[in-house]
This record gives C-alpha cells, structure tokens and sequence, in this order.
C-alpha cells in the first residue's frame, strides 16, 4: 500500500516569530525531497512537524489521508523515522543496541526481541557496513562512525518514510557518498520515501529528485533539480554565483559553486 505525506499549509512560530509560513507539498513513494535553504529559514522546524515532534500553529500534515495530530506517536513511529542532526548518546551502549532501539515501535511492554526483529537489526547493521563494530560501546566512536549507527537504527524501524536533517554533518566525504548511496538504493529498490534536510547543493542536485527550496521561511521554489536550481534562485536564496551542470561521469547533477572573492 502506498503511503502518502501531506503538508498542507503548515505554518509555525515561535513566540512571535513567523518560522514557517504556509508551506504546502506532497511527496511520494520512493521520492527523495530535498528541503533546501540557508540557516535559520526554518527546514529543521519544518522536519519536526512531519514527524510530530512539534505541532503546527496554522494548516496541518496529513500521513495517509489522516491529520498526524491524530495519530499515536507510536503508530507515527512504525511509518516514519528520523535521523537527526545531532548524533550524541551518552549512555553506553553497544552498536547493536542502539540499532535494535529501531524495533521498539514494534514491541509490546513486556516484550523482548522477536526473532523477526533480530533478522531486522542484523540486516540493517549489515546494510550500512557495522558488523566489525557491533559490539562496540557507542560513546567510544567517532562522529561519522555514530552517524552510520543512527542510519541503521532508522532502518532497522522498517519505515516507509525516513526524516534525515543534515545526515552528512558528522561524515567524511567518502561516508557521506556511502550513506547517501544506500539511502538513494533503498528509495529506489524498496519504494522508502526519503526526506532530506540540507544547505548542501552539490548534495542536493545528486541525490534528489526534487528540491523544496525555502527563503524567508516561506518556499521559494519547488521541483526538478533543474526547475529550483537556477542561477537566480541560489543568487536570491544562498548569495552565491552557481550553476548546475550534468556530470557525465556518474550520470547526475552537480552545482558548480563560483566563487568571485577567492584567490587567483
């Protein structure tokens, strides 16, 4: 069954502040959405009303034709899952653990693990290359080795929908085309609908199959890569001189940033 989101003239604020102001949109099954825009435009707010950590002030968000404020956190839980932007734990656990935490939407109050459920973790730890580190204390890894471990904890939630607010923050760029790879491969392959926040355009342009552009905490522009990606719209939105291209070589999109200032 295909599940569709809904954001229908969302609007939030904090205090008096205007944070998003009647965004509207609708994403597919097996789309990758960028939500694209500078600091402090409101995308990060925006992802937490699609996954009802914050309720909108105005319009409402609609999982399967029904309004998410409707719905119970857990049963939000089983469709849709979040990798944040921060990636701290502080307690020690072990890789698989934290990756097993994904199941819990699944279990009862007093039940354990299920063998399904431990066929799950096993296959998400496996997906995202962490069986040498299974058994590792979580809070003795790097940043980028942590940001792969909440990546297998979302996918071992079995979602359909997967929230990903600056997934590349922590990572080294060979990880970053890892783990942005395996999620292009598993949108495509599994139908999963992925939402990814971001202010990085090369990213962006890779990766996604359409951009949700936001500037004044309204959108700007929303489509193609090709459609949002203009010239104009990254000089009005982000001040940068750029462009996209298509690079042959892998067969996507790039942005070609040019810088006016720099050293010659």
């Amino acid at each position: 069954m295909e599940l569709t989101l809904e954001v229908s003239d969302v609007s939030y604020c904090y205090s008096k502040s205007i944070v998003l102001d009647g965004i509207s949109f609708t994403v597919g099954k097996g789309e990758i959405l960028g939500i694209l825009g500078p600091n402090g435009c409101g995308k990060t707010t925006l992802l937490k009303n699609l996954n009802k950590n914050l309720s909108p002030c105005g319009g409402c968000v609609l999982l399967d034709g029904d309004v998410l404020e409707d719905i119970k956190k857990k049963d939000v839980a089983k469709k849709i899952a979040v990798v944040p932007q921060t990636n701290e734990i502080h307690f020690s656990f072990t890789v698989r653990d934290v990756v097993s935490m994904g199941r819990m939407p699944f279990q009862g109050m007093m039940s354990g693990e299920s063998e399904e459920d431990k066929r799950i973790v096993d296959d998400a730890i496996r997906q995202t290359g962490l069986e040498r580190l299974a058994d590792r204390h979580i809070n003795t890894m790097s940043g980028g080795e942590r940001q792969r471990v909440i990546i297998a904890r979302a996918i071992a939630q079995t979602p359909q929908i997967i929230l990903m607010d600056e997934p590349t923050l922590h990572l080294d760029i060979s990880m970053q085309f890892d783990a942005l790879n395996l999620v292009y491969r598993l949108a495509k392959e599994n139908g999963l609908t992925v939402i990814i926040v971001s202010h990085d355009l090369p990213m962006v342009a890779r990766y996604c199959d359409r951009i949700l552009m936001i500037h004044d905490h309204k959108i700007h522009s929303l489509g193609t890569p090709e459609e949002v990606l203009t010239p104009d719209n990254m000089r009005i939105v982000f001040n940068v001189d750029a462009e996209l291209r298509y690079d042959e070589k892998i067969g996507r999109n790039t942005v070609i940033l040019h810088d006016s200032y720099g050293p010659r």
